[in-house]
């Protein structure tokens, strides 16, 4: 079959109904009912799948074969209510309920930022609270949008009240733009947050910021966070709420490569949005970060896979 043929799976791996059995498992979650401006998010994970059988098996940057030493499949898709968030969000933490039983390692395809605050849900009741490494434009911890306490915007806000992180581990990395006070950024800091704006990382390579991840994280479980308009969008314009000047797909690769073999419990790529995209470029992007998170997951014991 070439590979522009077949059903349209992450990377043409096998469709299954189940993580049983499974070291990590791609899912997507096709949700964009907690934007706050221009939607298409739920069209994400789709448009990333459709672009994925660009990309072959084995990481030539790193030297990689996942698919050698992980038993990998595709999900499909959360089952989402496309009229409720809120009965959203609870479907979305009762999936992940059932597929982290099986002690399998999810890389989520998004659908917006909000799915961070179920999945986060998920994980802290079986890994407790986890360390963060989180790549975005924006912080992401408003009180509350037009009245609403659960949105895109306010996901690490809600993770923090309901101990869902270990605060002095996050990290919230490529942060900047306009908004609507200037202290939009120092919520975060104030709880113990690792927050490094865009503008220090602007022509630098990523390695200090790698080297505080993995001396600050150690071995606790970590989740890995990536908005796909963290990069500048010359890399990646089709999203809902771009902003100039973020990092490059270089720097992103530097980031997910540097935190490699550390204790991944799970990852997600969101807010790509393919009405507002460019010949896929964005989808295409997103494919590979995907991978790359793949490729970051350790090889586990055997016995790791079930609870």
């Amino acid at each position: 079959m070439p590979r522009f043929g077949g059903i349209a799976t992450m990377m043409r791996l096998p469709h299954l109904p189940s993580a049983e059995g499974l070291d990590v498992a791609f899912v997507g979650v096709p949700l964009d009912i907690g934007t706050s401006n221009r939607p298409g998010a739920r069209f994400g994970p789709r448009a990333i799948r459709a672009e994925s059988p660009l990309l072959r098996p084995c990481n030539l940057g790193t030297g990689d074969s996942p698919f050698k030493r992980l038993r990998v499949a595709d999900l499909g898709d959360v089952a989402v209510n496309p009229y409720n968030l809120q009965d959203s969000v609870m479907r979305i933490e009762r999936y992940y309920e059932a597929l982290l039983a099986h002690g399998c390692i999810p890389v989520t395809l998004g659908g917006d930022h909000t799915i961070a605050l179920p999945i986060l849900r998920a994980m802290a009741r079986r890994h407790g609270p986890v360390a963060l490494v989180h790549v975005d434009a924006h912080a992401d911890v408003n009180d509350e949008m037009f009245g609403e306490k659960i949105a895109h915007g306010t996901p690490f806000r809600r993770a923090v009240e309901e101990g869902l992180l270990t605060c002095d581990k996050v990290f919230q990395i490529g942060l900047r733009g306009t908004g609507y006070t200037p202290d939009e950024f120092d919520w975060g800091a104030s709880m113990g947050f690792h927050v490094i704006p865009a503008a220090q990382c602007w022509s630098r390579p990523m390695d200090d910021v790698v080297a505080r991840i993995r001396a600050q994280v150690g071995d606790h479980p970590l989740y890995i966070s990536f908005d796909i308009d963290g990069l500048d969008p010359a890399y990646a314009p089709g999203t809902g709420t771009p902003e100039i000047a973020g990092l490059s797909s270089v720097q992103a690769l530097q980031l997910i490569r540097g935190c490699a073999g550390m204790n991944i419990v799970g990852a997600d790529v969101v807010e790509v949005s393919p009405p507002f995209d460019c010949g896929g470029m964005t989808a295409l992007t997103a494919a590979n970060l995907a991978f790359e998170l793949l490729c970051a997951v350790p090889s586990r014991p055997e016995g790791e896979r079930e609870a």
